[in-house]
Formats: C-alpha cells, sequence, structure tokens
C-alpha cells in the first residue's frame, strides 16, 4: 500500500507547483504540509516523492522557457563545433550552468544521510525560513539591480548555483530564495536574478528527481501518486513561474519576507505545541 495517497499526491503537487519557483521554500512547505497529513517527512519514500515530483514544475520551466533553451543549447552545440561560435554569451553561458551544477551534485550525494536524517525536520525548517528571510531581506537593499541577463559572468553563476547547496542542506532556506538573494548581492537586477534561478535549477532539480525515482518507486510511493502528484505540480509551476516573472518587475520581495517569517514562527509554535511533529 502507497505511503501517499492519490489525493495527498494532488494537494502536494499543487504545493510543489507553487512554491517551487517563489523563495518561500517548496521543500519547507512540502514538510509542513507532509507533517499536518501524519504523514512521515523522514520517510524514504516521501523523500523520493518530493523529489520526483520536482519534475513536473521543471517541466513547466522547459515549456515556458522553450524558445530561450534552443537558444542557448543551439548555441552550445555550434559552439562544439566552431571555435568562432565560443565567443557568443549563449554558448558561454550554456557550460557556466552545466558547472554551477558541479557543487551542489558533489554535495547532495556526499551528505545524502544528513539530508534525508537530521537535517530533514521541521525545526530545521522553521529555523531556516526564519534565516533565509533575513538574508533575502538584507540582499533586495545590499544590491544595486544594475546589471542584466546579458551581463551575468561565470563567476556569477558558480556563485549563484553553489548558493543552491545552501537549501540542499537546510531545507526551508529555499534553492530560490538562495540564488536570487545571491544573484542581488552581485548587484542583478530582480528580473535576471529570477531568470538564472530558473535556468541553474533546471539540471539540478531533474537531476535530483530522477536520481530519486527508484526509491519513491520500490519503497512505498505508488506510479498513481506519483503521475498525479508531477501533473499538478507542472500545471501550478507553470502559472507560478507566469506570474514571478509579472511580479519582480514592478515588486521587492518584501511580501515574501514577510510571509516566510510568518510560516517559521508558526511552525516553531505548531512544533512546540505539539501539534505537528518534527
Amino acid at each position: 500500500m502507497s505511503v501517499i495517497s492519490v489525493g495527498q499526491a494532488v494537494v502536494l503537487g499543487a504545493v510543489e507547483g507553487v512554491t517551487e519557483f517563489l523563495p518561500v521554500s517548496s521543500t519547507g512547505h512540502l514538510k509542513i504540509v507532509e507533517g499536518l497529513m501524519g504523514i512521515p517527512v523522514d520517510d524514504h519514500a516521501v523523500v523520493g516523492f518530493s523529489a520526483v515530483i520536482q519534475v513536473g514544475a521543471i517541466a513547466a520551466v522547459l515549456v515556458y522557457f522553450f524558445k530561450d533553451i534552443v537558444r542557448i543549447v543551439s548555441a552550445w552545440g555550434r559552439g562544439l563545433r566552431d571555435r568562432e561560435e565560443r565567443y557568443h554569451h549563449d554558448y558561454k553561458f550554456a557550460w557556466w550552468v552545466i558547472c554551477a551544477t558541479i557543487p551542489i551534485v558533489v554535495v547532495g550525494l556526499a551528505a545524502k544521510p544528513l539530508i534525508e536524517g537530521p537535517l530533514a525536520s521541521l525545526w530545521v525548517v522553521a529555523g531556516s525560513l526564519i534565516a533565509g528571510s533575513g538574508v533575502m531581506w538584507a540582499a533586495d537593499r545590499v544590491g544595486r539591480h544594475k546589471r542584466g541577463e546579458d551581463d551575468t559572468s561565470f563567476k556569477d553563476a558558480m556563485l549563484v548555483g553553489s548558493s543552491q547547496i545552501l537549501a540542499l542542506l537546510f531545507p526551508g532556506f529555499s534553492r530560490s530564495g538562495a540564488t536570487m538573494s545571491t544573484a542581488l548581492i552581485l548587484d542583478l537586477d530582480r528580473v535576471a536574478a529570477t531568470r538564472l534561478s530558473f535556468f541553474l535549477g533546471i539540471p539540478a532539480l531533474t537531476g535530483a528527481g530522477l536520481y530519486e525515482l527508484k526509491d519513491a518507486l520500490g519503497t512505498g510511493v505508488g506510479a498513481a501518486p506519483l503521475a498525479a502528484g508531477t501533473l499538478v505540480s507542472f500545471v501550478v509551476a507553470y502559472a507560478s513561474i507566469a506570474w514571478l516573472l509579472k511580479f519582480v518587475v514592478k515588486h521587492s520581495f518584501n511580501a515574501f519576507v514577510i510571509y516566510r517569517v510568518v510560516v517559521g514562527v508558526l511552525l516553531f509554535g505548531l512544533l512546540g505545541a505539539g501539534v505537528l511533529h518534527s
């Protein structure tokens, strides 16, 4: 019998789709909702399920940015064949995304027992939500928002890509929050920071989902819940991406900062009162 029902999978897929690319921590929200539904957050099958339904959200990115991705991949392919093409920004950007993914892959494999064990605690989620809010608030004010997407460099990509490790080790910190905050500190504007976060998330989250697929299928989650959660995640994530890109054009990240603090404090309260168990 599956540890997650189809109905629960639909709810979790919706949560994943809404929160994956907003700087509020999809992992943190998934663990909170799992806890409220009585699903063991540190169960290997549940951890695998959470990673797999991320693929639905990533598929939404692939569809939404299809033209950009085709342009970048095409430039990369031409650059492999023609030395002249290697001066093109898109060719370089493709390599930057590949290189910037390596740190999180190495840490993810090395720290897997910690990530799926002690660091999966809801206490960690609550603390990381609040701590990440402070980082985001500071980054939005320190950053000068003067550089666009075409101004990004290899250093930018490596620093922003490496910041994903914070979310990997501390669920609740938010991968999007970490990458966007780092990009803002590097003086990228909010739109460039958001788009860079999307592109850097594609290989990392896709790889994590495929890696965890065998655990999700082999240790207690049925194919039907996985399919339902992934499909809902895709649909909701597509709408979330479109909304976020419009939002950051005219707004700061203050609303996300406030929301994260409120959720973090509320989670501490629920854990302290025994309503939720870590």
